[in-house]
């Protein structure tokens, strides 16, 4: 099979700058957002209290945008939210480069039907750490949401798609009118590079298990991951979820800890959470 047969067939064999359609876009925003980060420690390396302050809550609400309303919420129905909650929730995760719902979520679920095989969407196993990590984002043809996700193509879901550029343009430059060019760099590319990669990490360190045969689970969970995802903590007990995806909780022994599932139960006391499924083994 000659190498274009094959590239056309496995997205990964493709050079990493290779990039088609709309996932050009995907392609440049990650070099800019990246190149802005570099640029923004480099200028300011210590960003003062305040500001590092402020930047860890926004890119905190995003990890519960995240964790909790894309994918313990829409992508597997393990919790039912009340309709604010959840639109916060889901602009928090936008608004946080998470993209949107329903392309995450059609990818989502994507990945679950297929993981470890070579229709997965972003496994290690076949295209490597940094396809797993990084390139399928912009590599991979987009999960079709008529098969994925039927049930998000509503408007108060696809209207996220609209103003998913605007968001984030926002998300990248606002933080110059509250803290100057110290806060553009901070709350703006830095935080969302490093959110881009803790989260990016469960889709490749994850599943970074070596010499298993095809389609035999390779999620594993991961300690020392947790407190980095901020509030996204409890998606590194990766193995835990895969082995019970419908379950809103992903811990299974009292120290694993899981501030997703700290904050459902919260919801739950309110009244703003209800339909909670919980499956332990």
């Amino acid at each position: 099979m000659s190498r274009s047969a094959l590239a056309e067939q496995h997205p990964w064999t493709l050079p990493w700058w290779k990039a088609e359609g709309e996932n050009r876009w995907v392609l440049i925003y990650l070099l800019a957002v990246h190149a802005l980060a570099l640029v923004g420690i480099a200028l300011f390396p210590l960003p003062g209290w305040r500001l590092f302050l402020s930047a860890l809550i926004v890119a905190s609400m995003g990890g519960f945008g995240t964790t909790i309303g894309y994918h313990r919420a829409l992508a597997h129905r393990a919790v039912k939210l009340h309709p604010i909650v959840e639109q916060f929730l889901v602009f928090c995760a936008v608004f946080n480069g998470s993209g949107a719902p329903n392309t995450w979520i059609a990818n989502h679920r994507n990945h679950h039907a297929n993981a470890d095989t070579i229709d997965d969407v972003s496994s290690p196993r076949h295209g490597g750490f940094w396809w797993a990590h990084l390139l399928w984002l912009y590599q991979w043809e987009p999960s079709p949401m008529k098969k994925w996700c039927p049930d998000l193509m509503r408007p108060r879901f696809m209207t996220w798609a609209k103003l998913q550029i605007p968001l984030i343009l926002i998300s990248i430059f606002f933080g110059y009118f509250l803290f100057g060019w110290a806060g553009l760099f901070w709350m703006g590319a830095i935080r969302l590079v490093y959110c881009l990669h803790m989260q990016a990490f469960v889709n490749s360190l994850l599943h970074l298990k070596p010499l298993l045969a095809e389609g035999v689970d390779s999620s594993q969970n991961i300690w020392w991951l947790g407190p980095l995802q901020l509030t996204a903590w409890g998606e590194n007990w990766h193995g835990n979820h895969h082995a019970l995806p419908a379950s809103a909780c992903f811990s299974r022994r009292w120290w694993q800890i899981d501030l997703g599932w700290y904050a459902i139960r919260a919801l739950r006391a309110l009244g703003l959470a209800t339909n909670v499924r919980v499956h332990k083994k």
